[in-house]
């Protein structure tokens, strides 16, 4: 067994990921349990933290067989590879991974909702509110992700201290990057109408959106409430929070918006992350021709 008086090789991954790579608590929380499951399955192997520099890749592709049967998919596994990837260099030299493929993961494009159907949505999801504020809180967030292309992380990472919003407005996204931001007329206003009527008054150094009983507001029930309202207006399942996102990148690209500019917006770390939309273009604009000309 692992001498008591050792460094968890995991914890000193951990710690590294957090002070020199600033992963999100997210990422952290998930290349954690990667590395922990790893390690105890590696322990029905006879193989131990002190020898990772010495697993073979048959080893590996044991374990992969063992997840895949559990019902891990493809896009899955080949995350699950690449943390390990991470976590073996670290742990264990740079020779340490063995070479093993990743599973193929077809490159799912991201379908947008149209404007109208957006606007419904957040109309229904005001509408079912239990109160005026809550409505107001979630249609403002709603036209944070529609209207400024945010993550649902980074709309609820809006701090009091950056009120009143201006023409633009400084985000923080994955990895801790700040980028400044365009906020349109209609999403400001959206903003002031919440803090208007949120009875609990914003504060410069706590969180904008809160929950019912004043606490941050949990991108879950965002999710909920938007889940409920996509399938009361039947609308489709890809009608999510992310999608309000991807819809606000499409339409910006459709109006001839320059690639490199939208992946400043968006806050992507490299053009290929932004890249898949101009497939999402060219898939909208195949779905009108088809609906324009059924027999074309």
């Amino acid at each position: 067994m692992m001498d008591e008086t050792q460094i968890d090789p995991i914890t000193a991954w951990i710690a590294h990921l957090t002070r020199d790579r600033r992963r999100s608590v997210h990422t952290l929380r998930a290349y954690e349990a990667t590395a922990r499951r790893f390690v105890a399955f590696l322990a029905t192997q006879h193989v131990e933290p002190p020898k990772l520099d010495l697993i073979s890749a048959q080893t590996m592709r044991t374990y992969l067989a063992s997840r895949r049967a559990s019902g891990l998919g493809n896009a899955s596994a080949a995350r699950e590879l690449s943390a390990l990837r991470g976590f073996l260099h670290f742990a264990g030299g740079v020779d340490a991974m063995p070479k093993v493929k990743s599973p193929r993961v077809k490159k799912g494009i991201p379908r947008p909702a149209a404007p109208a159907e957006i606007i419904a949505l957040a109309e229904d999801v005001v509408e079912q509110a239990h109160q005026p504020w809550i409505g107001a809180r979630d249609w403002a967030i709603l036209m944070l992700l529609y209207g400024a292309g945010l993550r649902i992380s980074e709309a609820l990472g809006i701090t009091g201290d950056m009120l009143p919003l201006g023409d633009v407005a400084p985000i923080t996204g994955k990895r801790s990057k700040t980028r400044m931001v365009p906020i349109l007329p209609q999403v400001k206003a959206a903003v002031d109408a919440y803090v208007r009527l949120t009875p609990y008054p914003p504060q410069k150094d706590q969180l904008l959106f809160r929950g019912a009983r004043g606490g941050p507001l949990d991108a879950a029930l965002v999710r909920r409430v938007v889940r409920v309202a996509r399938r009361r207006l039947a609308l489709g399942e890809r009608t999510t929070p992310h999608a309000l996102r991807h819809s606000f990148a499409t339409h910006l690209l459709a109006r001839g918006a320059d690639l490199r500019a939208l992946q400043e917006l968006l806050g992507h770390a490299s053009l290929s992350s932004t890249q898949i939309y101009t497939a999402v273009d060219a898939a909208h604009l195949l779905d009108v021709y088809r609906n324009a000309h059924p027999r074309g």
